[in-house]
């Protein structure tokens, strides 16, 4: 059965699934409907229905989904299987940062190392390498690395990511404040921390704004 295509939103209620039935495997529970998924996690019923609808299909009437399998097609969506190696360039605060985030791993990837081209932070940060941009590309031929994190400044960012393509990277994640220019092939996701904070504020206001209008 083809799936649906997983949503973004989807995407960061899955591990709640997974967790969840992680749970229930241990208590032996053979199904789960999502009536049930939804009323514990507090969500809608509509709304869990179509997520596990876009990751296992339908569930059986009258019994809903087995818990084993729909943990499996969620680890699978997730990636959790065979997590995508991943790397970091630029580990300044920013960089070392994400590098202390653990949970990309719940999402299926995994980073191997990072780089920068700064001798004086070349050296491992919890217990993840900082490496010299010179070893930048055997590394990611070697790991066969998939994912680059760009987490540098502006001035040295399209280079960053110039490299990364050359290398075989095929999917980068930019931090730097400045829109990159990738082949179309190439999947690109510009992330902007301030405009995300500024959406916040926005809401904030408007909502001040009609408190005193109400």
């Amino acid at each position: 059965m083809e799936k649906s295509k997983i949503t973004k939103a989807a995407l960061s209620r899955l591990p709640q699934y997974l967790a969840y039935l992680h749970e229930l495997s241990g208590q032996e529970v053979p199904y789960v409907s999502a009536t049930k998924i939804a009323s514990v996690l507090s969500l809608g019923e509509v709304l869990v229905r179509k997520d596990l609808n876009a990751v296992c299909g339908k569930g059986k009437p009258k019994r809903g989904y087995n818990t084993i399998e729909l943990m499996r097609c969620i680890e699978a969506c997730l990636g959790q299987r065979s997590a995508t190696p991943a790397v970091l360039v630029g580990a300044g605060r920013l960089g070392k940062a994400l590098m202390e985030y653990d949970e990309f791993e719940r999402y299926g990837v995994r980073i191997l190392a990072a780089f920068d081209s700064n001798e004086q932070i070349l050296r491992p940060h919890r217990n993840m390498e900082v490496l010299p941009m010179t070893q930048f590309g055997e590394f990611c031929r070697a790991h066969d690395v998939k994912i680059g994190i760009i987490t540098v400044g502006e001035g040295s960012a399209q280079t960053v990511c110039d490299q990364m393509i050359e290398n075989g990277i095929e999917a980068i994640w930019n931090f730097a404040p400045c829109r990159l220019k990738v082949p179309e092939n190439i999947v690109f996701h510009q992330e902007n921390l301030a405009i995300s904070l500024a959406y916040l504020n926005n809401r904030l206001l408007n909502r001040k704004i009609e408190g005193e209008q109400s």
